[in-house]
């Protein structure tokens, strides 16, 4: 997984939609832009996300 700063990072519930949470990175901390990432969700909280398999990384540019 890569992410760049300002990309967006979406975890998905495993069972429900109950879970899924929509982030944007704003540190990479990880080496070739990979995890952990500093992410802030929309309430402002900022966290340490390490990616699980149900997470997917949207870029902040749709690729034309």
């Amino acid at each position: 997984m890569r992410a760049s700063i300002g990309d967006y990072v979406r975890t998905h519930g495993v069972v429900s939609t109950e879970g899924q949470h929509v982030g944007e990175v704003v540190e990479v901390r990880g080496a070739d832009d990979g995890p952990p990432y500093v992410v802030r969700f929309p309430d402002g909280e900022e966290r340490l996300v390490y990616p699980g398999p149900e997470t997917v990384v949207e870029p902040r540019h749709p690729v034309d």
